[in-house]
């Protein structure tokens, strides 16, 4: 199985964000030493828990320090940023790292309203126009001229690069179709809410045309994993997330409890049943029990590999949740 690391830079209470973005530094080296496919970085605003804003900023750094694993972005949201700003970013990048570099999108905002309104200067930010956004910066990107009479006079820098890759982020059988369509990769965002389906899956591949970014469907699913070398280990590790989704899920957004903190949090049986119920979103285990659900999920699904989140509470043991599972995996 292909495995890939989506990282958010997430800030815990024993690291600053400075820390949490040298942290990303690290995990791409050793993702890049143990034959990890890609790395993505996300982006969050308005946040003190990740420390991934830029993501595009951090990929060139993290490109700088690699030499196979491919680097992008998972994904840059694309209602901040105009499609000739998104082309020139990735050809850029392109142009320094050719062939290792994804250029990953995403509708969604990656904050609260507040920091919506402040990245689109006040003005009341385009949310109905993202597929043809998107369409423009793949236009651009390749050198192409847009019909749209906004970009139609105008061409991104540098030209004539090393197309990278392009991908859609989505959760829902609309983004499978457009993502066909455009001919580019389709990112299954299984950790969001659990409710990936073959026939979402099939839907993106029924529909997809190739395209000068991609020649065949290419499906990733992102899981949130925490696993280590026994199970009682891993839920142990595991224990500060879930009760950050669940206080997340009630509208109360704090920091990440250490380990030892989490274990005397007075938990409710409804808390305790709701934490159970998010396992769906949350795969916890040991590296061979999540390995074994992964492969089971690829061949249920058809998807082509799969991208792990984690945020164990020290880096120590997120580098250690991907050395287990490339042991078991590659």
């Amino acid at each position: 199985m292909k495995l890939s690391i989506l990282d958010q830079a997430p800030i815990t209470r024993e690291n600053k964000a400075a820390d949490a973005l040298q942290y990303a530094a690290e995990l791409a080296i050793l993702g890049d030493e143990l034959g990890y496919k890609r790395m993505w970085m996300a982006e969050h605003h308005a946040t003190t828990i990740f420390a991934s804003s830029a993501p595009e900023v951090t990929a060139a750094h993290l490109a700088a320090k690699t030499k196979n694993i491919r680097i992008g972005t998972g994904g840059v949201m694309m209602m901040h940023y105009s499609p000739l700003k998104l082309a020139e970013v990735f050809k850029t990048l392109s142009a320094f790292s050719p062939g290792r570099i994804d250029f990953g999108v995403g509708r969604a905002p990656g904050g609260d309203r507040h920091s919506i309104y402040a990245l689109s200067e006040g003005r009341h930010p385009m949310l109905d126009n993202m597929y043809e956004k998107f369409e423009i910066a793949l236009q651009l990107i390749n050198d192409v001229v847009p019909v749209d009479d906004l970009y139609k006079n105008t061409i991104a820098t540098p030209s004539q690069i090393v197309l990278p890759e392009a991908w859609l982020l989505g959760s829902s059988g609309n983004s499978a179709v457009q993502a066909g369509r455009m001919g580019v990769g389709y990112s299954f965002a299984q950790f969001f809410n659990g409710q990936m389906s073959k026939e979402i899956l099939d839907v993106y591949k029924n529909n997809f045309q190739p395209s000068a970014f991609m020649e065949k469907p290419e499906i990733n699913v992102t899981y949130m994993v925490t696993t280590a070398e026994t199970k009682e280990e891993a839920e142990y590790e595991a224990m500060p997330q879930d009760i950050w989704r669940l206080m997340f899920m009630r509208g109360k957004v704090g920091q990440i409890l250490t380990p030892a903190e989490a274990q005397d949090y007075p938990l409710t049986e409804i808390d305790r049943m709701t934490i159970k119920e998010n396992r769906k979103i949350h795969l916890v285990g040991s590296a061979k029990e999540i390995a074994s659900l992964l492969q089971e999920e690829q061949a249920q699904y058809g998807f082509d590999e799969a991208m792990i989140c984690s945020i164990p509470h020290s880096q120590a043991k997120r580098l250690d949740v991907y050395r287990l599972l490339a042991k078991e995996l590659f």
